[in-house]
């Protein structure tokens, strides 16, 4: 039996009919919050630079002047952070043994090419923006 104008469908609140067909209002539902990409979860995140596999990761990190960025050696080998010959860079930091870190902050705009004094062939970058 169908109910009459107005009348509650029984276990459907909010439904009702007049012609033996029920239509039941959906749930209300929560608002989405929408993902937004390209937003750092960790914003010190970008400032970290890891030493991993005879690598530094990443090998170029982009910072605004005034940042601090932070080396962490993860490998059972020492490394060094050493600003490039004749690139006039500050980057100096000893031995770097397993989970030892190094930190600078970056004061002024510029490309501060650096690498490894004991494996050349691991270089990085650091760029500063204004």
């Amino acid at each position: 039996m169908s109910p009459g104008p107005g009348q509650t469908l029984p276990g459907f609140p909010g439904a009702s009919g007049t012609s033996g067909t029920a239509i039941a209002s959906p749930p209300p539902t929560a608002p989405s919050t929408p993902y937004t990409s390209g937003q750092p979860s960790a914003p010190a995140a970008a400032n970290a630079v890891t030493i991993k596999n005879f690598a530094f990761s990443p090998a170029t990190v982009t910072v605004k002047a005034g940042t601090t960025v932070t080396w962490t050696n993860t490998d059972p080998d020492a490394h060094t952070v050493t600003s490039k010959q004749g690139s006039g860079g500050p980057l100096q930091s000893a031995a770097l043994g397993t989970n030892d870190t190094y930190s600078y902050t970056f004061t002024q705009p510029g490309s501060y090419p650096y690498f490894c004094s004991i494996h050349p062939f691991m270089t990085a970058t650091v760029v500063v923006t204004p």
